[in-house]
């Protein structure tokens, strides 16, 4: 039988937008919108103009949000396949093995946490920085039947409300389809990554069908978790999950977050949304694709600035595979088809993850119009076997027949390392900053080293998304998933040779070290201005730190122009927050939009 369990995947670069950079931007987005807009009414191209006699919907502040009222059912059936399953879990799985993701700061903390005013500040927060800082993360509710992920635990959102100068922190569940099933039974029910591994996974993934087949779990709204990363589009914050729907939020005065329901774009979606979509800074359209593990595999869609979701473009795609990022320039739409496989076959038989890694593959990164209606145009290009969970950006040169993407480029890597025991070190598995060519002209790729191992979460100023930017902000791995620190690239400088390990020179202007036993999250990119005149680094840098010394947590803002030591604010959190994944910065006019819902 076919197995449809399917990953809620983090990693993420979430793409963060503020309001457009100048004026001449805003201009420039209204003359092409005018031009551009267009919906499909059947086979007619629609304009613009003619949209609203049709009374397509896509203005509207609430348009397309679902209230997710999922109604699963208890009763004998519930207790019958409970209690084989409680048999699987009992002769087939091994419970010595430790599940370090529910462990120490990885584990999480089941309160939550109603906004917090007042909280102490050492130094001083940029006027700038008025708005929210708002993280999501895995944050289990309920113990897990058998194995753990960390790519598992349902989303709980950490915001940092921040207005002149004082700052109010919150906590909230995101009110998945899959947490109130849960909550409903008081326990975990849906399938969960660390168990689909081998003969115990199917059996495992075989249970979850039989709650479906017999109604004890509704699946009507989806099984996403909501806790990979976050993104601002159309007067809507989204929270997302790359198996799922988006999640819409609501912010209220005081900084607390709110679950409206799911957004389907009036019932236009019908495939999972990245946790990766892109925003053009200049348009205001978002750009986004979902996978599968069925045919076409992948789904390319655009949504123009008003929120209206245009028809789908399938992707044609050899197999299925886990595609956890794409990249945007300002003409074309880039896929990268890396060997993270789906292969329920081999699950079974050599016992692994659903999702393994084929290093006999080459990569391969299709490249396409990113208005095409279809995937004849595209244009494929291979280089050497790797993957890549996070992509800084992309954009064009030489008059756009050469695109150039700047990526973090993963050699050996392997989804298990996030389902045991943390590795003190990365061993053979390395992460690394690389820039790949893509020659439109020649059909020609080629790729170039820009730093030692091991970095990711590349974040960048995101008033450059799609264009040809300076510098990129990483973050420093010690291991795949404890963040040591934060590091500053010019890709307008050359990497010094020889570099073994990551240090100031050549293209790395500055490293902020969070100091022994500390560790952190991607760090956020935020303009001290929105001004055409504005330099590309003239900002500041926030995220989250941890202290496994103290067992304190807390939000720290650096200076992203010169990466001084010394931070700018320290903001102490009322408790400790567990690592997590993707942050998104509103700003106060974002959040006067979102007001509105």
């Amino acid at each position: 039988m076919m197995v449809t369990a399917t990953t809620t995947h983090h990693f993420a670069g979430v793409s963060c937008l503020t309001a457009s950079s100048s004026n001449q931007r805003r201009i420039n987005s209204n003359i092409y919108c005018k031009k551009h807009t267009v919906v499909t009414n059947g086979d007619r191209t629609v304009t613009a103009e003619e949209r609203p006699k049709l009374n397509l919907k896509g203005n509207s502040g609430d348009s397309g949000i679902v209230a997710v009222n999922p109604k699963p059912q208890k009763g004998l059936a519930a207790k019958v396949i409970d209690f084989v399953e409680g048999l699987i879990v009992k002769f087939m799985h091994d419970s010595s093995r430790p599940l370090h993701y529910l462990s120490g700061n990885f584990g999480p903390v089941r309160h939550e946490t109603p906004p917090t005013a007042d909280l102490p500040v050492i130094g001083f927060i940029p006027e700038c920085l008025n708005g929210e800082f708002i993280r999501v993360g895995p944050n289990s509710k309920f113990a897990p039947v058998a194995g753990y992920h960390w790519f598992d635990g349902d989303g709980m959102l950490h915001g940092l409300r921040i207005k002149d100068g004082k700052a109010a922190y919150v906590s909230r569940y995101v009110k998945t389809s899959r947490l109130k099933q849960e909550e409903c039974f008081g326990g975990a029910k849906f399938t969960k990554i660390g168990d689909v591994k081998g003969l115990f996974g199917l059996l495992m993934v075989n249970m979850t069908l039989l709650r479906e087949s017999f109604k004890v779990l509704d699946f009507s709204y989806g099984n996403g978790a909501g806790n990979t990363a976050l993104i601002y589009h159309h007067g809507k914050l989204l929270v997302l999950s790359e198996i799922d729907k988006p999640y819409v939020l609501k912010v209220l005065k005081d900084g607390d977050l709110q679950t409206l329901g799911m957004l389907d774009y009036d019932k236009r979606l019908n495939h999972p949304f990245t946790a990766h979509p892109k925003i053009d800074p200049y348009t205001d359209e978002m750009f986004t694709f979902g996978y599968t593990q069925t045919p076409p595999y992948v789904t390319y869609r655009v949504i123009s600035k008003d929120g209206f979701m245009h028809d789908p473009v399938p992707i044609t795609m050899s197999a299925p595979i886990m595609m956890h990022d794409f990249a945007i320039t300002e003409n074309y739409a880039i896929f990268l088809d890396l060997p993270m496989c789906f292969r329920q076959k081999e699950m079974v038989k050599e016992n692994k993850l659903i999702y393994a890694f084929d290093p006999t593959i080459k990569a391969r990164f299709g490249v396409l119009p990113r208005y095409a209606r279809d995937d004849l145009q595209i244009r494929w290009f291979e280089l050497p076997n790797c993957y890549i969970f996070h992509n800084a950006n992309a954009w064009e040169e030489e008059e756009g027949d050469e695109v150039v993407l700047i990526t973090c480029r993963v050699r050996n890597p392997d989804l298990e390392m996030f389902n045991g025991p943390l590795k003190e070190t990365l061993e053979d598995q390395t992460t690394e900053l690389y820039e790949m060519r893509f020659n439109m002209k020649t059909g020609l790729a080629s790729q170039k080293k820009l730093s030692p191992a091991c970095v990711d979460f590349p974040r960048i100023n995101e008033h450059y998304m799609g264009r040809k930017q300076r510098y990129v902000y990483g973050s420093i791995l010690e291991n795949i998933a404890k963040v040591t620190g934060i590091i500053k690239f010019d890709l307008r400088a050359e990497p010094e040779t020889g570099k073994t390990k990551l240090e100031v020179g050549g293209n790395v202007k500055g490293i902020f070290d969070l100091g022994p036993g500390r560790f952190g999250s991607e760090a956020v990119f935020v303009p001290r201005e929105l001004s055409s005149t504005s330099e590309e680094d003239d900002g500041y840098l926030i995220f989250h730190v941890h202290d496994e010394n103290t067992g304190k947590s807390a939000v720290y803002v650096i200076d992203a122009k010169t990466m001084s030591a010394d931070p700018v604010a320290v903001i102490e959190l009322p408790h400790r927050v567990p690592y997590g994944f993707h942050g998104i910065f509103l700003s106060e006019e974002q959040l006067e939009e979102l007001a509105k819902l």
